[in-house]
C-alpha cells in the first residue's frame, strides 16, 4: 500500500469529522484497490455524510471485490439510520449490477413508504438486469407516486423484455407528458414490431418535447 493510503487510513480514524471527510474526498486520487479499502472503512463512519460518500463511491470501486461490496452495501441498505445512505446503497448495488441483490432490494422496497428510497431501488433493479425484476417493476407501475412510476418505466426499458410493451402502451396516453416521454425512451430501448406503432404515435405527440425526442430515437 502507498504512503498516501496509509496516511488517509489514519485520517479516517480521526475524531475530527472534517479530517475524515477530507480523507474520503482525497481517496479519489488513489488506485482503485486502495480507494476501495478506504471506502469500506468510511462506509461505517459515525457521520452520515461520510457514509453516504463512501457508499456512493463503492458503486464505482466495488468491482475490486464484488462479494465484499455486496456485504457492505446490503448492511447499509437495511441498517443505516439515514435514508439517503440507504438509497445510495441501493444505487451502488445497481451500478455494480449485482443481480444476486434483487431479493434484498425487493425486501427493502416493501419495507418502506419513503418515495425517494423506493425510487432509488426501482432504478437499481433496472440496472441489475435481473429477469426476475420484471413482475416487480410491473407492480411498481401502479405506484401512486409519479416519480416512482417514471423510474419503473425506465427500468422496464433497461430490462428489455418485449412483454413490457403491453404494460407501457396505455401509459403512452397518460396526461403527464413526462410519463409519455419516458415511455417513448423505454419503448425505443425495447424495440420490436409491437413498439413501433406506439412510437410512431408519440412522434406526433402534442407536446414538442415528447414528439421531438421520439423522432430522434426513431431516426
Amino acid at each position: 500500500m502507498s504512503e498516501t493510503f496509509t496516511s488517509l487510513r489514519e485520517q479516517l480514524a480521526s475524531e475530527e469529522i472534517s479530517v475524515r471527510m477530507k480523507a474520503v474526498h482525497a481517496s479519489r486520487s488513489l488506485a482503485i484497490s486502495e480507494r476501495f479499502e478506504l471506502m469500506a472503512i468510511a462506509a461505517a463512519d459515525p457521520y452520515a455524510r461520510a457514509r453516504y460518500d463512501a457508499v456512493s463511491q463503492i458503486g464505482t470501486v466495488g468491482t475490486v471485490d464484488l462479494q465484499r461490496s455486496l456485504e457492505i452495501l446490503s448492511d447499509r441498505l437495511f441498517t443505516d439510520p439515514e435514508l439517503d445512505v440507504r438509497a445510495a446503497a441501493a444505487a451502488s448495488l445497481g451500478a455494480l449490477q449485482l443481480a444476486q441483490a434483487f431479493d434484498l432490494l425487493k425486501t427493502a422496497y416493501e419495507s418502506t413508504n419513503d418515495w425517494m428510497f423506493q425510487f432509488s431501488i426501482i432504478a437499481a433493479i433496472g440496472e441489475l438486469g435481473a429477469p426476475e425484476g420484471f413482475d416487480f417493476l410491473a407492480e411498481a407501475l401502479k405506484s401512486p407516486n409519479e416519480l416512482v412510476k417514471i423510474a419503473a418505466i425506465s427500468s422496464l426499458g433497461d430490462l428489455g423484455n418485449p412483454d413490457a410493451v403491453a404494460l407501457l402502451a396505455p401509459l403512452a396516453e397518460d396526461p403527464d407528458w413526462q410519463i409519455r416521454h419516458r415511455v417513448s425512451q423505454s419503448l425505443a430501448q425495447i424495440g420490436g414490431e409491437a413498439a413501433k406503432p406506439i412510437l410512431d404515435k408519440l412522434a406526433n405527440d402534442p407536446m414538442p418535447q415528447v414528439a421531438e425526442a421520439t423522432r430522434s430515437l426513431l431516426a
